[in-house]
């Protein structure tokens, strides 16, 4: 295989491993779309953030944020609080229910992982961890918006 093989094969390849084997099983009442699931995954790893800061935080533009905030403020998903450190904007902070819902989605997408690699080796399954790991890093690198991780725990695995 030639490296643009290689290339082509994973751009090919990326959209069908989000969009056919997590996201769309699972649609439906109650879940929550991609968007939200971006949105509220950064606001459970970095805390309350404006419209402002998770534009230049994801890359959006703020009237896209705009309407997504507004969706999952009437969703109950989020809420507005005064800025903690004071400042004039209002920030966005996840409710218990934005909070269950997105465990409960990401524990869906954990378990659907779950079956996909259940034949690999544990050793194939780190060395996946890691290479998505070193992608996403690279990713985050090039376009300079790093995005906070779980601490890693004593026992190798990691909290949110």
């Amino acid at each position: 295989m030639t490296i643009q093989d290689a290339f082509d094969a994973v751009v090919f390849k990326m959209p069908q491993l989000l969009a056919r084997h997590l996201a769309h099983p699972r649609r439906g009442e109650g879940h929550l779309d991609g968007s939200a699931y971006l949105l509220l995954t950064r606001l459970s790893m970095a805390g309350p953030m404006s419209v402002g800061e998770l534009s230049e935080a994801l890359g959006l533009d703020t009237s896209t944020l705009s309407r997504q905030t507004a969706s999952m403020l009437s969703s109950g998903l989020v809420q507005r609080i005064p800025d903690p450190e004071g400042g004039m904007a209002r920030k966005f902070r996840l409710t218990d229910e934005g909070r269950r819902r997105l465990d409960r989605e990401r524990s869906g997408n954990v378990s659907g992982l779950e079956l996909v690699l259940e034949e690999w080796t544990p050793d194939d399954r780190a060395a996946f961890a890691g290479l998505l790991e070193r992608f996403n890093l690279d990713i985050e690198r090039r376009a300079g918006r790093p995005w906070p991780r779980p601490a890693p725990q004593s026992d190798g695995t990691r909290t949110s």
